[in-house]
């Protein structure tokens, strides 16, 4: 079980791994990219494409958008937070996905080396999506006086991937399920 704030910059740190570790390896290969001033646009644009789907999904409630916000609404309170509920260092290292690094990397490789080299910053979109979701839930903790929990806890009725949340006076550092 993860803090969802956690989740969301913990994959912001994953793609700028796998951008640090494939970016020099392109480059070296490929040399500099030379980025045409035609391309700019279109990338900004992809990035508030990418904002603006990571807004959609936490702030509606529609199953065609992928809307989360009806789970965030419907989350159930843990049971025993003060056992259950990770330090947030410890919530930080467990939303931390080594699958998704390896998928970013190698992805970036492949088109860096395949296509273009600027291509190998192509993880990016995913970073204006999961900040904007971020800070969504974040403000929407504080305004609703609850720490918001994701994942999978074997105590709790609706079992894997569920939303839990609990009382941030309750989130007691240092105590690890």
């Amino acid at each position: 079980m993860v803090r969802y704030v956690h989740h969301q910059l913990a994959t912001i740190v994953e793609v700028g791994i796998a951008i640090a570790v494939t970016a020099p390896v392109v480059l070296a290969v490929r040399g500099l990219p030379h980025l045409d001033s035609g391309i700019v646009l279109p990338l900004l644009a992809g990035l508030g494409a990418s904002a603006l789907f990571g807004l959609m999904t936490v702030s509606t409630r529609s199953r065609w958008l992928t809307g989360e916000k009806g789970d965030f609404e419907s989350a159930v309170p843990l049971a025993e937070p003060e056992t259950m509920v990770p330090a947030p260092r410890e919530s930080m290292r467990r939303s931390f996905a080594g699958h998704f690094v390896v998928f970013v990397a190698l992805t970036s490789l492949a088109f860096g080396l395949l296509w273009a080299p600027w291509a190998v910053g192509w993880g990016l979109y995913f970073v204006p999506e999961r900040l904007v979701k971020a800070v969504y839930v974040f403000f929407w903790e504080r305004r609703h006086g609850v720490l918001l929990w994701y994942g999978k806890v074997d105590e709790q009725p609706l079992g894997e991937r569920q939303f839990l949340y609990s009382s941030p006076r309750s989130a007691m550092p240092g105590r690890v399920h």
